[in-house]
């Protein structure tokens, strides 16, 4: 039997480590209602973005006439020969499953494209870390010298790693975004990638998270998903994710904005015939390269709400496992010191009866 003086020092070591869990739960939760905020404020520029695309579709010639071809290259339609993916996963660990889950849907979804070239944009630490394990990162025009400069860089394999931003999430504006969307969209224009996806958590209350691989560009319908892998969370983690968020007073369900959504959406199908200073077309062609950095925003803010949700569940566990260890460290102690008071008074009267 272990002695009383080691576990009492080991209640106290797990007392701490539970403070500490506590501390990061409670901290998980304060950036999480901000992150849902921040997703929430940027949903009505989305929105009428999206809106007013809608509108531009009706009066703008986005289809040539004649041969029914896409005006704005970011409609064409190709066969996918080169991919590019953006994935986004977290900068820091104990979140749970949440880095692990997101690099499984990657692999799946390198697994599903055996015939074509992918082009990985990694954001977030974890995600570049695992992808760097596994896949080299392609070659620059620095690496190659001014006399390769203007030919294109060869492959350094047929999945590799294109971009890396680490560090971004922790304070993200919609600068990057837009920065990332500008380099994916010229090179969309160029023809050197056939399609862009994007894998990441989304987010939409503690309850509605999933995991998906949501398809950018080319451009079918504007204001629709196109969803292409998605992998809901199990029934016992939704049930972990309740539990977090009733102790913390995190909304479980998400806000109700189907008044303020049915508001915005009127703006598209308004039977009035708008009056543009530009002409319609000028206006679809520079207002449909905003629409992609909206979206690649969204799923930036969608991931890192999900990521604090994730580390508030994880260190809810953490603290409750923590307390299931101390109750069973110190049921462990009184048996030792019972044991120990058993034996002393045994002693003794041992001791008594034979001098009697």
């Amino acid at each position: 039997m272990p002695n009383i003086l080691d576990i009492r020092r080991r209640i106290r070591s797990v007392i701490n480590t539970r403070q500490i869990t506590k501390a990061m739960k409670t901290v998980s939760a304060a950036k999480l209602r901000r992150a849902q905020e921040a997703a929430l404020a940027a949903r009505p520029y989305s929105q009428m973005l999206t809106n007013v695309l809608k509108s531009l579709v009706s009066r703008a010639d986005v289809y040539d006439p004649v041969t029914g071809e896409p005006r704005h290259p970011l409609l064409a339609d190709r066969p996918e020969k080169n991919i590019l993916a953006i994935v986004i996963t977290g900068d820091k660990g104990l979140a749970g499953a949440f880095n692990t889950n997101i690099l499984r849907v990657v692999t799946k979804f390198i697994g599903q494209q055996q015939e074509q070239n992918i082009d990985f944009v990694c954001i977030g630490r974890k995600g570049r870390d695992f992808m760097r394990r596994r896949y080299p990162v392609a070659p620059t025009r620095k690496t190659l010298g001014e006399e390769e400069a203007g030919s294109p860089a060869p492959r350094a394999g047929r999945v590799q790693i294109v971009g890396e931003h680490v560090g971004i999430l922790g304070k993200l504006e919609y600068h990057f975004a837009s920065k990332l969307s500008e380099d994916i969209i010229e090179r969309y224009s160029r023809g050197e990638i056939d399609s862009v996806y994007i894998l990441f958590n989304e987010f939409k209350s503690v309850i509605a998270q999933r995991l998906i691989a949501e398809r950018l560009l080319p451009v079918k319908e504007i204001g629709a998903v196109d969803v292409r892998m998605a992998e809901e969370a199990a029934e016992e983690e939704r049930q972990r994710r309740i539990e977090a968020a009733k102790s913390t007073g995190i909304a479980v369900r998400p806000a109700d904005t189907r008044a303020v959504d049915e508001a915005a959406a009127r703006f598209a199908v308004a039977p009035v015939d708008y009056i543009y200073e530009q002409p319609p077309d000028q206006l679809f062609h520079e207002i449909l390269p905003k629409y992609i950095g909206i979206q690649i925003f969204h799923a930036l803010l969608e991931s890192v709400a999900a990521e604090h949700a994730a580390r508030m569940t994880a260190m809810d566990s953490a603290t409750n496992n923590a307390s299931d260890m101390i109750d069973s460290l110190t049921l462990a102690m009184n048996r030792a010191r019972q044991a120990k008071i058993t034996k002393e008074i045994i002693e003794i009267v041992s001791g008594a009866a034979a001098q009697g």
